[in-house]
């Protein structure tokens, strides 16, 4: 079907859909990404209930996220429609996410933010999220899309995300909740606050461990070990005073090391047994540490006028040392490479599951090591006024960012001896990668918000000054005196506008939709550009007869879609960026809830069921060696995209317990770009996944909890990169104590 025809339907299902159904008024949760940390006090009032928006938003409170006590962000993320998510570890660890049909690699083309600002290492310079902050420790989750995007940049095509971390609560309280099950794994969250009028504070700390679901043939750990820090701390106002004022200090510090591998399987080998590794793949390890520093300043000048500001800063080192490439008869082939076709290169995959001694230096194991940098200011303006019967806001936003990848990086080699990998060269620092990668970028937005009587409608403009440089020092000066140096630099100016609207048919029935500007960031090559398209949705809001929901279809309209050369999709790990051309991205998204026990007094029985269509189509044909698309024919279907997804959660809840099911069914998606059918050789095959969680509280102060992850113990392929194919997580269970105080 024409993609555009395709469009008027869905559009046209929204506004049937709009007409006979009425609107879910929920609070909105986007005060929380303009002002920066979760507070209790909205000064706005009912400025961001669900009913005014102009633009799709979701919000995961508090209560579900310690419903269902995930750890990892792809489980969380799976009840949002308009959300498709690849998996790689199994623990979530470094998610690769994609709204609305953006590439999904390393999350590079979203907006990720912990409590309003940019998390990414490097977001503009190198965005690929090989840090993500730990969903264990958040108190909320929102995820915005559609046109109000504009002031949450610099990525504006599918969307933004932002992990909400633990507020300074009101009184003294705390919590403790620690638990154990499969694999070793274990989970300990603290947490400690108060607040003494004008001054408040808290503490926690989290630790999760595993030891993996995979299996090396010498017993080896193939898991992780994760620490976290938080620390807030604020000074306000005395009630009364002329103008209320806020100092809210955050400081943040977390450590990982994780026996994690570039290293997937063969398909034979994933058919035999999907949860073994090679032996190849025994001195694989990432490590790295990261610290976040946060001071806002908010000032009320008046119940109208608002100005927050605040400075950051984001450290973030790693070094993920993996297997990356393999020597025979003098040829180097890369991992990718040898499992993508292992029957045109035998002997070195003879290498790689240890079968044979190799000879020195047949192994040649990457020190992936970087540096990243992340800082800047950034200031938020907000007045809104009334008239008889209009509201109006105005926000104003400014930010200055810098950010730095920093790579020096070596290759060591390594022999196989009867399935031991013993050191046989050591690499020289900086011998592999030797450069700087920085930006600086000057962002702005205006957004006005008019509301008269029914009608809200928020045009609003970002302004992009992004200046990307490069320095490469070479490989043969570790000591970076210059003698080898290149360096070329790109500079973008973009203009992004955007328009939203919100009707209200009646007072519980709501229409909305919008039109905006994508865009994405180039990299550092001369006179690259960016990444643009122009998008488009419309939707509706309802509450009929207990049934809440949201249907809404979109249609991004690219002109030319970036693709970048990242080792984590089987590439070289260049970062490279090329034009991919026109891409149109079409699609739908429904949200359903119903509480089957609505008129219970002692029980209720919430079901929610959410689906997503997404359906991606080059027009224009083009190569790409390095690139997990593959040679591209025009009418060719983008990778690593599902056309379908649905979940659905049923949860029985009482005073002392709560049940809780949740179903997910990730449809099959190709790992390379194309029209045909999709089967192991070419793809990932469908799977249908449950989970399950449960609570039981003894009182206020004490709960056990237990949940259950893939329940059915279902074997299933989650993704064929960085290189081979990889298993999701098998059944696990796990049980534990929540005190509270």
């Amino acid at each position: 079907m024409n993609n555009k025809i395709l469009l008027v339907f869905l559009l046209i299902i929204g506004i049937t859909n709009a007409q006979n159904t009425t609107e879910d008024v929920q609070l909105d949760s986007i005060q929380q990404l303009d002002e920066v940390l979760l507070k209790t006090k909205v000064i706005f009032g009912n400025k961001y209930q669900a009913k005014n928006r102009t633009g799709s938003s979701y919000y995961i409170s508090p209560e579900e996220l310690a419903k269902l006590n995930y750890t990892d962000i792809n489980r969380v993320l799976r009840t949002v429609p308009g959300v498709n998510i690849y998996e790689e570890d199994g623990f979530g660890l470094r998610p690769n996410i994609s709204l609305r049909g953006t590439s999904p690699e390393r999350s590079a083309k979203i907006s990720i933010m912990e409590d309003g600002v940019l998390i990414a290492p490097a977001p503009y310079s190198a965005p690929a999220a090989y840090y993500f902050p730990s969903v264990a420790r958040m108190e909320a989750v929102e995820i915005l899309k559609g046109s109000s995007q504009v002031q949450y940049g610099p990525f504006t095509t599918g969307g933004a995300i932002n992990l909400v971390s633990s507020k300074i609560p009101n009184a003294l309280t705390g919590k403790i909740r620690a638990s154990s099950g499969s694999f070793n794994s274990n989970q300990l969250h603290a947490k400690i606050g108060d607040n003494k009028g004008i001054f408040g504070y808290s503490v926690e700390y989290l630790n999760f461990n595993s030891d993996g679901f995979k299996n090396l043939p010498d017993g080896s750990n193939t898991g992780f070990d994760k620490n976290d820090v938080v620390a807030k701390f604020r000074i306000n106002s005395k009630v009364g005073a002329n103008f209320q004022q806020a100092l809210d200090i955050k400081f943040q510090y977390s450590d990982e090391v994780s026996n994690e591998t570039y290293l997937g399987l063969t398909q034979n080998d994933f058919n035999s047994n999907p949860f073994n590794r090679y032996d190849a793949s025994q001195e694989d390890v990432m490590t790295n540490d990261h610290i976040q520093i946060m001071a806002t300043h908010q000032i009320d000048f008046s119940k109208k006028i608002r100005i927050t500001t605040t400075g950051y800063y984001n450290g973030f080192s790693r070094n993920w040392y993996k297997l990356n490439d393999v020597v025979s008869n003098g040829t180097k082939i890369g991992i990718a490479s040898i499992l993508e076709n292992p029957s045109d290169f035998t002997d070195y995959l003879n290498n790689v599951n240890g079968s044979v001694n190799s000879d020195p230096d047949a192994l040649l194991v990457k020190a992936n090591n970087r540096d990243y940098t992340s800082k800047g200011v950034q200031t938020k303006f907000d007045y809104h006024w009334s008239g008889e019967n209009t509201f109006h806001d105005l926000e104003i936003g400014l930010r200055y960012h810098y950010d730095e990848e920093d790579r020096f990086q070596w290759k060591d080699g390594y022999s196989m001896t009867n399935g031991e990998m013993i050191l046989t060269s050591e690499g020289a620092p900086g011998s592999d990668a030797n450069r700087i990668s920085s930006a600086n970028a000057f962002a702005a937005f205006a957004m006005y918000k008019f509301k008269y009587n029914k009608l809200t409608v928020t045009p609003g403009l970002r302004y992009e000054n992004i200046v990307l440089r490069r320095e490469n020092f070479g490989t043969n000066d570790p000591n970076r005196t210059g003698r080898d140096l290149s360096t070329r630099e790109n500079e973008v100016n973009v203009f992004i506008p955007g328009v939203g609207f919100n009707y209200k048919l009646n007072t519980t029935v709501s229409v909305f939709g919008g039109v905006h500007k994508g865009f994405s960031p180039p990299s550092n090559q001369e006179g690259q550009e960016a990444e643009e398209s122009i998008n488009y949705e419309l939707g509706t809001r309802f509450n009929y007869k207990g049934v809440r929901g949201e249907v809404v279809a979109f249609y991004n309209d690219y002109s030319n879609l970036l693709g970048s050369d990242l080792a984590a999709t089987g590439g070289t790990g260049s970062l490279e960026q090329f034009n991919a051309g026109e891409v149109s991205v079409i699609g739908l998204e429904v949200l359903l809830n119903y509480d089957l026990l609505q008129n219970n007094s002692k029980f209720a029985l919430p079901i929610s069921f959410g689906y997503t269509l997404t359906n991606t189509e080059f027009q224009n044909s083009f190569g790409s060696d390095e690139s997990i698309w593959g040679e591209v024919s025009e009418g060719d279907e983008l990778p690593y995209i599902a056309k379908h997804q649905f979940n659905a959660t049923i949860s029985l809840e009482h005073q002392k317990f709560e049940l809780n099911l949740v179903g997910r069914y990730n449809g099959a998606f190709r790992t390379t770009a194309g029209t045909e059918d999709i089967t192991d050789t070419n793809g990932i095959t469908s799977n249908f996944i449950l989970d399950f969680s449960g609570k039981y509280h003894f009182g206020k102060h004490l709960s056990v909890t237990g949940n259950i992850i893939n329940l059915l113990d279902e074997t299933y392929a989650v993704s064929r990169v960085p290189a081979g194919i990889r298993p999701g997580h098998p059944f696990g269970a796990y049980a534990g104590l929540e005190l509270r105080f």
